[in-house]
């Protein structure tokens, strides 16, 4: 893993989603995630109204401070920066990591969109980046035009020395392969979320299973 800061560490980092964590389910779905050992938190959500993004956005950087566990927000840094929470995510289609870096300040946790391109990577780092999240690497409902991804880009990514993300139809039974070949954190939407409280609990533990087995830099939180 690269740079190990800003309260980034390997492990599982969910994302929300409004239809498998609709507005009644949202908080109690990431309290589960959180229980069951995620690391990072995003918060995703493309259409509704800014005043309930606000609250929402609010609410979860709350639970997620309790926690001790950063919340970032999809591709809108100003929101982040309204909230309060540790950072941004941002796209190759979307808010610059320069611009969301003049935003939210040297401390903030900035990750960008890099499909399977190295490239992309080598751009993001260059802008300041501070994880790169490469995929899909499996069929994703969520991400289902990205382009797919080989498991050997992660290993060649080691190169950039910053912490690697990978997304796009990750499960519990399919990340081994991800974290051996580099990944320090697996983004899943569809492998947590969704069914009740227990069942996002345990696959959060499933994921966390993974990293203390794969990962050599995973640790158990105290």
């Amino acid at each position: 893993m690269g740079t190990v800061s800003k309260g980034l560490r390997p492990g599982l980092y969910g994302i929300t989603d409004s239809t498998l964590t609709p507005p009644d389910r949202l908080l109690a779905s990431v309290e589960a995630a959180l229980r069951g050992g995620a690391v990072m938190i995003q918060y995703r959500e493309k259409h509704a109204p800014l005043a309930e993004k606000l609250a929402q956005a609010r609410s979860l950087q709350s639970l997620c401070n309790t926690a001790g566990v950063p919340l970032l927000i999809n591709d809108d840094p100003e929101l982040a920066k309204r909230v309060g929470a540790a950072g941004a995510h941002v796209g190759q289609g979307d808010t610059s990591v320069e611009e969301a870096r003049r935003i939210l300040g040297e401390q903030a946790i900035i990750g960008i969109t890099c499909h399977a391109d190295l490239a992309l990577a080598r751009s993001g780092v260059d802008q300041g980046a501070d994880y790169l999240a490469f995929g899909r690497f499996f069929n994703s409902s969520t991400k289902p035009g990205a382009p797919a991804a080989s498991p050997s880009v992660l290993t060649e990514a080691k190169q950039f020395e910053r912490p690697l993300t990978a997304i796009g139809g990750v499960t519990a039974d399919n990340g081994e392969d991800l974290i051996r070949a580099g990944a320090d954190m697996l983004a899943v939407v569809g492998g947590l979320f969704g069914g009740s409280d227990e069942d996002i609990e345990r696959r959060a533990l499933s994921f966390a299973r993974l990293f203390q087995n794969h990962h050599p830099l995973f640790s158990l939180p105290h």
